[in-house]
């Protein structure tokens, strides 16, 4: 049985708190196809969240959406994504809100690592949660978080589904970006800890789906394609 039919049977709380209804949300476009893009400094968090909650305010949203398998054009603002090997595929989902929003794991979880990833553009407080269904294995990733999120923890520490165990950090203990979690879902945590690729370059991009598949399989985003 793979993830999405034992998710599918699999009773699941909301990581935020503000229910994700198609009503109340503004799916963000990050690509080449957005050209306000192209007259904003990414690489400055002041303007670049300006953008995002004036956008928002537009359009009457309470969560904004960054899109999984999206080519993005804002990782240019960092050089972690840049070089021989270029990285632009978005291997999560992004809800943008306002710091200090509550994080609720969506599924009895045993907490797996957590680390500061603090390189400009990287994820900041990051927490990873390992999840057992029924003997299958798999893990979510919870990046941009509060210092205060990784503080007392320990890998071990257990939370129930629905229990509140992190907040949405702010620039710049947050790697430098707009108030928002990065909500990864991974299958093969490949010895790593604290931390997993959150964006994959075009070569890799078919292998890194496959081991880190929808998010929306959990998020459940009412609407979203």
């Amino acid at each position: 049985m793979d993830l999405k039919n034992i998710l599918e049977k699999t009773e699941i709380k909301s990581i935020l708190s503000e229910k994700l209804l198609a009503e109340n949300q503004f799916v963000f476009d990050f690509t080449n196809n957005n050209k306000d893009l192209l007259n904003i400094d990414v690489s400055n968090a002041v303007n670049f969240s300006e953008y995002i909650f004036k956008q928002m305010e537009i359009n009457q949203a309470k969560v904004g959406i960054g899109k999984y398998d999206e080519d993005r054009l804002i990782y240019r603002k960092s050089s972690l994504f840049q070089g021989e090997n270029c990285r632009s595929i978005h291997l999560g989902i992004d809800l943008f809100t306002k710091p200090g929003v509550e994080v609720f794991a969506p599924i009895f979880a045993t907490v797996h690592s957590f680390a500061l990833n603090d390189n400009f553009g990287d994820y900041g407080p990051t927490i990873i949660l390992e999840h057992n269904i029924g003997g299958y294995i798999f893990y979510t990733l919870y990046g941009h978080l509060t210092l205060d999120s990784i503080q007392n923890l320990n890998s071990g520490m257990q939370f129930f589904a629905g229990q509140k165990f992190a907040k949405i950090g702010d620039y710049p203990i947050n790697g430098n970006w707009p108030a928002h979690l990065h909500f990864q879902i991974i299958t093969d945590m490949q010895g790593k800890k604290g931390d997993f690729p959150g964006v994959a370059n075009i070569g890799e991009r078919e292998v890194l789906l496959k081991i880190c598949p929808d998010p929306n399989l959990i998020l459940q985003i009412a609407g979203l394609e």
